[in-house]
């Protein structure tokens, strides 16, 4: 396995206790990321340490540490390794519930589980089964960067999924926010009509079928700044639609014949296809910026 892991550890049940590793489920690698230049040499900016009436310090001069009455209290990574946290080294599985008694907004960050070694394979598997033969999932706690997180395990394949939740304390209060919906009944026939179209949109979850947009139409602009164009990406897929709805009566109806026809087809149209923000090696890279010599 050529990916690192990010975390190794011990899972226990009561007396069972075995060696796992913990792989992050999600990868950025494919995204095209934006990075600040100084305009006049195409130079990366660099961000400096600076602290008020000093100046800039070096990277060795820095201490983490904690606000106190007006000063600090260092903190040194020593001190850290040296915590009595448990969980800092050990998923001690204390509760067990079902996956519909979570509710979403509390997931946060995936991780694959896997035996750390061939002595843990037999207490993994049994593990994974008995989890999916309970149809329950595991609750524990973990440290990951400095802190310690909720976490849930459940089967996924022929391995293990761990998932970082929330705290309630982290989570604001949605009646804050839904404070301003007003408490009003909609229109029977406006909700069965939406209930339509929201039917006639219905089906399996299949991530593949969702593409980033955004990500195509920033590779177009940069294929398009290589090429040396210098003005904006014309692309009429991302623009809105002309005209106003009148009402949602006659949008829902309008949607409804849409749907009838195939017109529209929502979130059953095929993806789009990826495009390399590389382009050919033919491309010609006149518009680009390049860097000049600092001397």
């Amino acid at each position: 396995m050529a990916a690192r892991p990010y975390w190794k550890g011990h899972i226990r049940l009561a007396l069972v206790s075995f060696p796992v590793r913990l792989y992050a489920a999600v990868t950025g690698t494919n995204k095209v990321s934006l990075h600040r230049y100084h305009r006049d040499t195409g130079e990366r900016v660099r961000n400096q340490l600076y602290v008020p009436d000093h100046g800039p310090i070096e990277r060795d001069e820095v201490v983490m540490g904690a606000d106190a009455d007006g000063s600090f209290v260092p903190i040194e990574k020593e001190d850290l390794d040296e915590l009595k946290v448990e969980s800092r080294h050990t998923i001690d599985l204390s509760h067990f519930v079902d996956a519909s008694d979570v509710d979403a907004i509390y997931y946060d960050k995936p991780y694959f589980v896997t035996p750390d070694g061939d002595i843990a394979n037999e207490a993994y598997v049994t593990i994974r089964d008995a989890l999916r033969g309970a149809r329950k999932m595991a609750l524990g706690q973990i440290v990951l960067g400095g802190k310690e997180h909720i976490v849930a395990i459940r089967p996924c394949g022929k391995g293990l999924l761990l998932e970082t939740l929330r705290y309630a304390e982290e989570l604001r209060e949605a009646e804050e926010y839904f404070a301003e919906v007003e408490d009003v009944k909609p229109d029977k026939d406006q909700v069965k009509m939406a209930q339509q179209l929201i039917e006639s949109r219905a089906g399996e979850f299949k991530p593949e079928t969702f593409h980033d947009h955004y990500q195509d139409a920033l590779r177009d602009l940069i294929e398009e700044r290589m090429q040396g164009h210098e003005g904006p990406v014309e692309k009429g897929a991302g623009k809105p639609k002309k005209g106003q709805v009148i009402n949602l009566m006659d949008a829902l109806k309008n949607s409804l014949k849409e749907e009838d026809k195939g017109g529209s087809g929502g979130g059953k149209k095929a993806p789009a296809k990826k495009k390399s923000a590389s382009g050919s090696s033919s491309a010609s890279k006149s518009g680009t910026q390049k860097k000049r010599a600092t001397g």
